[in-house]
């Protein structure tokens, strides 16, 4: 029976189309490791991986933007707070223990920046998991993402599908919808969508001043 190599799975990444997806089963977490070690956190492509099942999804620029307004907004909150939120963009995390592995559209620290700052790589289980991710969900997948997350610790995901923002906390193993974020307990899912929106149809610059001016506001001048 032919086993496919790091090698064969990179030229598969290589021409992907956007927007599809490629999956794999009874892949061995060694051909995984290499494979993103190969790719170095490429942003033509996210590779995620649980338990001997890999999928290759190709993203699209449609895919990208709300990722990018998301963004832009935590930007503001932490100029407002005058707090380090560090992003460590799409970046691999991957517990071997586990046998799961991801690659968010982005995935940011905040409660535990202080410990990331300076580091040029993360590694799990030695470094804490991102405080927050982000996934926009504009390509169909047909991995369990929120199983991978939970199994790598991550405590919150904010999930982008059909437009809409969802807010998703770790609770007892498994993930909660909920109505406000754990990592921004001031902020609510129905203001982040109202952002969202401003952002798709207005710009980024536009939303990120609706954004401090919102702060503005509502004085919220204590400490996240």
């Amino acid at each position: 029976m032919f086993a496919a190599t790091a090698p064969d799975y990179l030229a598969v990444a290589a021409h992907l189309p956007p927007g599809t997806c490629f999956r794999a089963d009874n892949v061995s977490w060694e051909v995984y490791d290499r494979l993103v070690t190969a790719l170095s956190d490429s942003a033509s492509v996210r590779v995620y991986y649980d338990q001997g099942r890999m999928e290759i999804m190709s993203p699209t620029s449609s895919h990208e933007k709300p990722v990018k307004i998301i963004a832009r907004l935590l930007g503001v909150i932490s100029d407002h707070y005058d707090i380090d939120i560090e992003s460590l963009g799409s970046t691999t995390l991957r517990l071997q223990i586990k046998a799961k592995g991801a690659e968010p559209d982005d995935s940011f620290y905040v409660q535990h920046a202080a410990q990331i700052i300076g580091k040029a790589d993360v590694k799990l289980p030695d470094d804490p998991p991102p405080d927050l991710i982000i996934e926009s969900d504009l390509t169909s997948s047909s991995l369990d993402r929120f199983a991978i997350y939970a199994g790598l610790g991550v405590p919150e995901i904010w999930r982008v599908a059909n437009w809409y923002v969802g807010i998703w906390l770790l609770k007892d193993g498994a993930y909660q919808e909920a109505e406000t974020s754990g990592a921004f307990p001031f902020l609510a899912r129905q203001t982040l969508n109202e952002f969202l929106v401003r952002g798709l149809n207005e710009g980024e610059r536009k939303v990120a001043r609706a954004v401090r001016e919102w702060l503005k506001e509502r004085h919220l001048n204590q400490p996240v």
